[in-house]
């Protein structure tokens, strides 16, 4: 078709190479000429080896199983391994604890400085091509994070320390100030920087370019569920690395256990506060395992087979603010030049936007309850640490999973435009914070705590552990090994009971001789008490954990089913060639806005609802000991609260601002105005 002499292709017929369909553009511009054909279908395989066999995974769910184990791989190292590591490497390198913040922020900190750009490259690259340097750059870093095991000899551990009420010559030693003393491990910070950077830099074509890859390759009703499927995989990831990672921590950290054959040098075991776990095996079987994705990614072509036809029948659902025209008009995406002119473009976009700010609200609670829901209810619930971490996995893994699959189903089954999407998005948050109240009835009362909530039997005085009954004993602040009388009182460890004694019975220690513990509360007791204390936190009478894990477990499943929709939102409602520049502005927005300001803020909220903290030899503040529950309980659920408001808010905005375009619909003078402003 001609106008003015001017060749406009939007008004002819579709070309199967063309890609999507997009509205017509002003007459006698040329602004709605598409691009040049991009579409390289080709065969599996490399250069001229492409046997018959391969090319049966040559299609979307072949690249669906590849990108869901490299998925997986990823969120065992980044989200499992790394996390489950990081206190014994603090150990084991004699790390404080702004050294290990820094390294546990290396991850998003890569993501956040190489997110844009490699989005923004490889959006017109071969994006298979970027998932193979993706696994390479992972393993890598995988790799580099386990060498300083390697680098630093052997584990040294020194002599055990007594728990119980020593005589005051024998523990004169320990309490000696050396605050001068400096690690001589901590050169090793920088590699364990270094491994981070590395697997930040592989993470970021996985969830940009990856993404994008699985939209282009399937039809847009499937897209939601293909991208349901990968999201969920790689929270699966986490899982296997939190129990594998676990499982590793029992192997002692040189494998063989040293024998001491002097007095002074005791062996260790499980029980012994200096154990170190093998915490490098995981990292090292990941590297192998990872590396050999490159092979599977290296073999896509640079399109499936199908990907013409499948664009050519795809509406454009982009944002109707112009954006579309003018990424046309002026081909941005060639140069490094236009790269200020799409990022101001996708800035510009209110519904990209109030998306991304919906999606970063929500990441900020989410990352915070993964980082410290084992914390919670291991406080609230009166449960061990380990046995925490098991059911915060139980729940949040499961959960999480099932709410992707479940909202990629839907939008898949129910084939959601862009505007019915965000209306779902709006119903399933509102839900999430709802069931979010869970924390205003579902909390514990702080059982009596010696020295803390209550006196030692009428002596001494609150908010102090020494009273006259374990004044001789010169116990340790820093050494928190919690202990329950027999008058149902927890003591911070048996040398504040005053115990002197302790017996091993068929592997389990009971404690004797404790000139701090009181007899027994309840008279009608039934068994007869041979001790008179035992190791471990007391016994809660709190019977809320089954009705808080219920509801905790329903509002993140309906907090997932946001996100996947989001996702796909935010492909559709952007120009067509941004799709994977957008998909990395918003994984930069839900870093610096989520998941890095997420776990400071909800740490600070649970470091203001402590009562007792580590205070050592040296008067250094370490870590809290003792909560208030019910203070920590309105502190999390007054971050949260507002977040999921936040969320809600924008979600709506993101509805309200929507306008999908028309096909063949008349040239708005705003429109003929933008594109006069380009050609001048």
């Amino acid at each position: 078709m001609k106008d003015g002499g001017i060749e406009n292709a939007a008004f002819e017929a579709p070309d199967p190479s063309l890609g999507r369909q997009h509205p017509a553009s002003p007459a006698g511009t040329g602004v709605g000429a598409p691009p040049e054909p991009e579409t390289e279908e080709g065969l599996c395989g490399w250069g001229r080896c492409t046997p018959k066999v391969l090319q049966l995974f040559n299609n979307p769910e072949g690249y669906l199983a590849a990108y869901s184990l490299l998925a997986i791989f990823q969120g065992i190292v980044v989200n499992g391994l790394v996390n489950i590591s990081i206190s014994t490497i603090e150990k084991r390198y004699e790390l404080n604890s702004f050294l290990i913040g820094v390294i546990a922020a290396g991850y998003d900190i890569a993501f956040c400085m190489l997110s844009l750009f490699v989005s923004f490259f490889g959006e017109r690259g071969h994006k298979p091509r970027w998932l193979a340097l993706s696994a390479f750059m992972l393993g890598l870093g995988s790799l580099i994070f386990s060498l300083p095991h390697f680098s630093s000899g052997k584990y040294q551990f020194g002599a055990k320390l007594e728990d119980t009420c020593q005589a005051p010559e024998t523990t004169s030693a320990n309490m000696t100030c050396n605050a001068s003393r400096k690690s001589s491990h901590q050169n090793h910070m920088y590699v364990f920087m270094l491994g981070q950077f590395l697997l930040g830099f592989g993470g970021t074509p996985l969830y940009t370019l990856g993404t994008a890859f699985i939209d282009d390759s399937v039809p847009k009703h499937k897209s939601s569920l293909y991208i349901g499927i990968g999201y969920a995989m790689s929270l699966l990831g986490p899982a296997i690395g939190y129990v594998a990672g676990g499982q590793l921590l029992n192997v002692y950290i040189d494998i063989q256990i040293p024998e001491r054959q002097d007095t002074t040098y005791t062996t260790v075991d499980q029980d012994d506060p200096r154990w170190l776990g093998a915490w490098w095996i995981g990292f090292l079987a990941c590297f192998f395992a990872i590396w050999l994705l490159i092979i599977p990614f290296s073999m896509f072509p640079k399109h499936l087979p199908g990907t013409a036809k499948i664009q050519a029948e795809k509406v454009s659902e982009t944002h109707d603010d112009g954006s579309e025209v003018l990424v046309q008009a002026k081909n941005i995406g060639k140069s490094l030049k236009d790269f200020p002119m799409a990022f101001l473009i996708l800035l510009r976009n209110p519904v990209l936007m109030s998306l991304i700010i919906a999606s970063s609200s929500e990441a900020l609670v989410a990352t915070g309850f993964a980082t410290f829901l084992p914390k919670y209810i291991e406080n609230q619930f009166g449960k061990t640490s380990s046995f925490s971490a098991t059911l915060g996995g139980l729940v949040l893994v499961p959960a999480a999973a099932l709410g992707q699959v479940i909202s990629g189903i839907l939008v898949s089954k129910c084939k959601m435009d862009c505007k019915s999407m965000i209306k779902f998005m709006i119903s399933t948050c509102s839900v999430a914070l709802l069931l979010n109240t869970v924390f205003l009835f579902a909390k514990c009362r702080n059982e009596p705590f010696a020295g803390v909530s209550e006196t030692y039997n009428g002596t001494g005085t609150l908010r102090n552990l020494t009273a006259p009954c374990n004044a001789n004993c010169h116990c340790l602040r820093s050494m928190y090994y919690p202990v329950c009388g027999r008058d149902e009182v927890q003591y911070f460890s048996p040398c504040f009971a005053g115990c002197t004694a302790y017996l091993l019975n068929d592997m389990k220690k009971t404690y004797h001789n404790c000139s701090c513990i009181g007899k027994r509360k309840r008279e009608n007791y039934s068994e007869n008490f041979f001790y008179e204390a035992v190791p471990g936190k007391c016994v809660t009478q709190c019977k809320f954990l089954p009705l808080f894990l219920t509801f905790f477990f329903f509002a993140v499943v309906f907090t997932f089913m946001s996100v996947t929709p989001t996702t796909v939102a935010i492909l559709r409602c952007v120009p067509d060639k941004q799709r994977s520049f957008a998909l990395g502005v918003q994984l930069v927005f839900l870093r610096l806005l989520g998941t890095i300001p997420g776990p400071i803020l909800f740490g600070v909220a649970i470091d203001n609802s402590c009562t007792l903290w580590d205070i050592d030899e040296c008067q250094t503040k370490g870590a809290c000991w003792l909560y208030d529950n019910e203070r920590m309980a309105y502190l999390l659920m007054g971050i949260s609260a507002p977040c999921k408001i936040i969320t809600i808010i924008f979600v709506v905005m993101a509805a309200y601002f929507y306008k999908p375009p028309a096909l063949n619909k008349g040239v708005s003078q705003e429109e003929s105005e933008m594109v006069s402003a380009i050609h001048t």
